[in-house]
């Protein structure tokens, strides 16, 4: 056994009773901590049962009810990760960090958008999950008995919130300069973590039944009680779950240089299309369009009507692989033909 994997084996040895998460916060007060975030997750916990009603508001009794707080009054570092205020983490606990970039093609030699915030562990998932909802195209399709449009996201938001709050509750805080990072390409969603994996878990393993080990129990257990993580020791369960009903691969995990990445891929839907935000943007625009006209639209008509600059020769494309997916078809010929949604029932 060489040097560090003596010492890998001896610090989870005294993990559960020695940890970063659960050492004193030297210096912090509870006028450092967003009192309204402390509370409205005590009052979450009590909504959806998994806690009963405090006795006592105050902040320091939430704190001691949370774990967060020892008999004496200290608080524990875990109290700052998870409701620290912005201002004061920025100075003293610049690790709390989240890393949000989108990149054009499959690799990062392009931003198309490239962001970072600082916060507690409820305001940073705040941030992801809007620049997800921001960001990611959102796909339509047509059932063959329903006229309705149907608009689904290209990654289930209930599998990429369980990858994201997995990496908040579970990442190594110790490490001074790391992050959180959530990286979307045009044909995979990346959300990567601090700190590697521990206990001699493996990738392969999380996607089966395994005892629950997280690294961090005391900001887990609080993630666990507001309702955000579901059980413990499923969340990479759950996220494969989510990802196979919605029709996507299962999410791959890998852990390298002590960063764990969760990885999400294209459905169905998106493999077979051209890649890109704006074709499948166009793809929308032009289900839209032949949604409002029960008779169809020329494709001089689709072209004037898009929101998008587009050029004909774009348009006519979409429109061929529209029709090869079994979405629209034409109707006629040369300048005359009409295009239409495949399940009016029109006939030629």
């Amino acid at each position: 056994m060489d040097f560090h994997e003596y010492n890998r084996m001896l610090f989870e040895r005294i993990h559960d009773e020695q940890r970063w998460e659960n050492q004193p916060a030297k210096d912090w007060t509870i006028e450092d901590l967003n009192i309204d975030e402390l509370r409205n997750t005590i009052a979450e916990a009590v909504r959806v049962g998994r806690l009963t009603e405090p006795e006592s508001r105050k902040p320091e009794d939430l704190l001691l009810g949370l774990g967060l707080l020892d008999n004496d009054g200290i608080m524990f570092r875990a109290a700052r990760v998870l409701f620290g205020k912005t201002e004061r983490l920025n100075s003293k606990l610049p690790q709390c960090l989240l890393r949000l970039a989108r990149f054009r093609g499959t690799n990062r030699s392009e931003f198309l958008d490239n962001r970072q915030y600082i916060g507690n562990t409820f305001v940073l998932l705040s941030h992801a999950e809007r620049f997800l909802h921001e960001t990611l195209p959102i796909p339509s399709r047509f059932n063959s008995d329903q006229f309705q449009r149907i608009d689904e996201p290209l990654y289930p938001p209930l599998a990429t919130r369980e990858a994201i709050a997995n990496a908040l509750c579970h990442r190594d805080y110790s490490l001074g300069g790391s992050s959180i990072g959530l990286a979307i390409y045009e044909d995979c969603l990346e959300v990567t973590s601090a700190g590697g994996l521990h206990f001699g878990i493996t990738p392969d393993d999380l996607f089966d039944r395994h005892e629950s080990k997280p690294w961090n129990p005391l900001i887990a257990r609080t993630f666990y009680l507001r309702g955000i993580i579901e059980e413990w020791g499923r969340g990479k369960q759950k996220m494969a779950e989510i990802a196979l009903k919605a029709g996507l691969p299962r999410p791959e995990i890998e852990d390298l240089n002590d960063c764990v990445t969760v990885r999400f891929r294209h459905g169905q839907i998106a493999r077979n299309r051209k890649r890109g935000y704006d074709q499948i943007k166009r793809q929308k625009a032009i289900l839209e369009l032949l949604a409002q006209k029960e008779e169809g639209l020329s494709l001089r008509e689709i072209h004037a009507k898009l929101p998008m600059k587009s050029t004909i020769r774009q348009v006519k494309r979409t429109l061929t692989v529209l029709r090869k997916g079994g979405m629209a078809r034409s109707s006629g010929f040369g300048i005359a033909a009409h295009w239409i949604l495949e399940h009016t029932g029109i006939n030629n």
